[in-house]
């Protein structure tokens, strides 16, 4: 349910790119944009994008509406993601259950998640049966029918779903503590899913209050992708999503974060836990952050520091130093307001915490004094590049990048862009951003542990 990484679709010609040498991989003039969308606004405020992709009769539909968790009211948590689930049980034509069995009859597959920051649901099927699920996806953007009986039911899964997932997982718990210390204020630091004892009160009318509210043309994104024509797509969008009327939407008012003056630390035990762990965040901007140079350095750092195996923290912590299982770093950019860059890494048997985060801090500032090399930065610029091909191999997938990104607040244009954004970050750019970012009285460090023996 988090947001999803923007790894951009590229044309094949890049494998070629790939081996030549260093010195002209990344020129300008070879780095092509990403996929060709699409773009069109109807009059009632819907913006619908179309991704071409005639390889196979299939497509992809998805409707993304531009809210989520971050934006519930005090003590409603849980609602954005509880009107997911009940999205599905009925409307004013279709019974409780009907839209997902006419999609199953039809051969396709479907679903939906929430995250902080949107909603979206997406049917994939044969292009042939796009004018039914568009119709039906219309129906329940504006003639949803919910009453107690039906809602009373669906409140228990919620919290079934809450019980399996979080409160019997200890990492999950500690993942929603870690979050409530590094968000203070910002609601990034309620989960999803909800507080259970907020959850347990959500009532049928919270949720249609929800959907009256947020559920219009003009807080939403429709992304069709697959094998069809804009054009096309474009005049169906105009037959069945056209005559639902916009809504006055409230602006996307978030509190955010005051200045945080103190490293914080949290440690959590469990008699569940096998392996400790440790973690380390600092605030860090969103991918729509008009600093898009600063952006786009970090996330080249967080490939050089978490990478997988040739990455910096785990050849440093598990390959020379043997001190950790693991070690890396992310850096989650796609979110509408403030995201964060953890560092992360679980000590072998012998070692301990704060082994790791010794070691960890060591590399850190090797980085921030000294840089990165000059053979570390061609290789996360040829591996995040890579994956943009890779993400080419699925349409969902690129109607999953494309949607996310619009829904947090990104540019069409730093969409496209973003391979020759990548292409361009120099050493010197991932060494300030460095610099600015990791400063240890803003930080949130995290211990998860084995409860102790008792004696």
């Amino acid at each position: 349910m988090g947001p999803i990484r923007p790894l951009f679709i590229i044309s094949l010609s890049l494998c070629i790119i790939f081996a030549t040498s260093p010195t002209r991989l990344f020129a300008e003039e070879t780095i092509p944009t990403l996929f060709d969308p699409k773009v069109t606004t109807l009059d009632n405020g819907l913006q619908v994008v179309v991704l071409e992709d005639h390889r196979a009769p299939v497509v992809t539909h998805m409707v993304w509406y531009k809210v989520g968790a971050a934006d519930e009211k005090p003590l409603k948590s849980g609602i954005a993601h509880f009107l997911e689930h009940l999205m599905f049980k009925g409307t004013k034509t279709l019974q409780p259950g009907e839209f997902s069995e006419i999609v199953a009859e039809n051969g396709g597959q479907e679903n939906a998640f929430t995250s902080q920051d949107y909603t979206a649901y997406f049917q994939n099927v044969s292009v042939d049966k796009l004018p039914l699920f568009m119709e039906m996806e219309a129906d329940r953007m504006t003639n949803l029918i919910l009453t107690d009986e039906i809602v009373a039911p669906e409140l228990k899964v919620v919290l079934e779903e809450r019980s399996q997932r979080t409160d019997n997982n200890p990492a999950a718990l500690f993942g929603e503590q870690f979050d409530a210390a590094q968000f203070l204020a910002h609601p990034y630091g309620t989960p999803v899913i909800g507080w259970r004892h907020e959850i347990e009160n959500l009532t049928t009318e919270d949720a249609l209050d929800w959907y009256k509210t947020y559920y219009a043309p003009n807080n939403a994104i429709l992304v069709v992708a697959g094998d069809v024509n804009a054009e096309e797509v474009f005049e169906l969008a105009e037959q069945y999503y056209g005559p639902i009327p916009a809504r006055e939407i409230p602006k996307r008012e978030r509190v955010q974060e005051p200045p945080q003056l103190a490293k914080r630390v949290i440690e959590m035990s469990d008699k569940r836990v096998r392996q400790p762990s440790w973690r380390q965040s600092y605030l860090a901007p969103s991918a729509r952050s008009e600093d898009q140079e600063n952006v786009r350095a970090l996330e080249v750092l967080s490939q050089i520091l978490g990478g997988g195996v040739t990455s910096r923290l785990y050849n440093d912590l598990v390959v020379e130093k043997k001190i950790a299982t693991n070690a890396g770093a992310y850096y989650q950019s796609g979110s509408y307001d403030k995201s964060t860059f953890v560092l992360y890494g679980s000590p072998t048997p012998d070692h301990s915490l704060e082994d790791i985060e010794t070691a960890v801090q060591a590399t850190i500032e090797d980085i921030v004094k000294n840089g990165v090399t000059e053979k570390e930065l061609i290789r996360a610029k040829k591996k995040l590049l890579a994956d943009a091909i890779y993400a080419r191999d699925s349409i969902r997938g690129a109607a999953n990048i494309l949607g996310s990104s619009l829904a947090s607040g990104e540019t069409i244009e730093n969409i496209v862009n973003w391979p020759t954004h990548i292409s361009k970050v120099t050493a010197a750019e991932i060494q300030n951003a460095a610099e600015a970012l990791f400063d240890e009285r803003q930080s949130v460090v995290g211990r998860l542990l084995p409860e102790p023996a008792k004696s």
